[in-house]
């Protein structure tokens, strides 16, 4: 199969807040009022752990699918913890994103733990954010400025 392109583009509405559209959905990215925002949306760092999270649930349900296992339900917890000191410009040795990731993840099934043990190191093999989390990905930011006019 060919790769597949996704892209989403924004425009900041003020310091804090970004209006995205993914395909013909609205995203907005806020921060919470103790962070200088509005909390119009969640922010970045809460987007990444939703969006880990939803990967997880696709990937947990096709391959529970594929392995034969059966689903009642399933819960996914996402949590991380980050020193926002060099994200507002203060010395400090840590870096500025998470430091670790923690999922809780809790199916309700009839499977045994052999099972699901297998099951999780598929899930972890074939989800995408999982891999972009735990690999380094290539990133490039591309500055295309634009000249601004002066009254």
């Amino acid at each position: 199969m060919a790769d597949l392109i996704f892209k989403v583009d924004g425009s900041s509405e003020t310091a804090t807040r970004l209006n995205a559209v993914a395909r013909d959905f609205s995203i907005v990215v806020d921060e919470p009022p103790a962070l200088g925002g509005e909390d119009k949306g969640a922010n970045p760092v809460e987007y990444l752990l939703a969006s880990y999270a939803g990967c997880l649930n696709v990937v947990a349900h096709l391959t529970a699918q594929e392995l034969g296992i059966v689903l009642q339900g399933l819960k996914i917890s996402v949590s991380g913890n980050l020193n926002p000191d060099k994200l507002f410009g203060n010395e400090t040795e840590d870096r500025a994103g998470f430091k670790n990731i923690v999922v809780d993840f809790e199916p309700v099934t009839v499977a045994s733990e052999e099972e699901l043990e297998h099951w999780v190191k598929v899930i972890k093999q074939r989800c995408p954010i999982y891999d972009n989390l735990s690999n380094p990905t290539p990133l490039k930011l591309n500055l295309n400025r634009k000249v601004a006019y002066s009254n």
